[in-house]
């Protein structure tokens, strides 16, 4: 059994026990809520697409941890003109455990 769920813009493929790391959310560690925008639910012989998302399914998951991601470098560079430039980016990550996929 999987499901496709949108955390911020981003989506994932998930199932029951994986750990992802989502963009930043407000919640504190340890706490637990539900995610309901699923984009897809399968768990074998029910399949359900939704439009955007579908009704009756909900992903149960836990913070584990807030963490900062490894950098990015970013270099700029232009040819004869002895210009470089580095530049590096960290984003704000959440550690999530899927607890469970439950569906009506």
């Amino acid at each position: 059994m999987y499901a496709v769920i949108q955390v911020g813009s981003f989506q994932f493929k998930v199932a029951e026990g994986d750990m992802i790391d989502a963009p930043k959310l407000d919640n504190e560690v340890g706490q637990a809520f539900d995610i309901t925008d699923v984009l897809l639910y399968n768990n074998g012989e029910d399949v359900r697409v939704g439009a955007p998302f579908v009704k009756g399914v909900t992903v149960a998951a836990k913070i584990v941890r807030h963490f900062r991601d490894d950098k990015d470098i970013s270099f700029k560079f232009k040819k004869r003109k002895d210009a470089r430039k580095a530049i590096g980016h960290r984003q704000d990550l959440t550690a999530l455990q899927i607890t469970s996929i439950s569906a009506k």
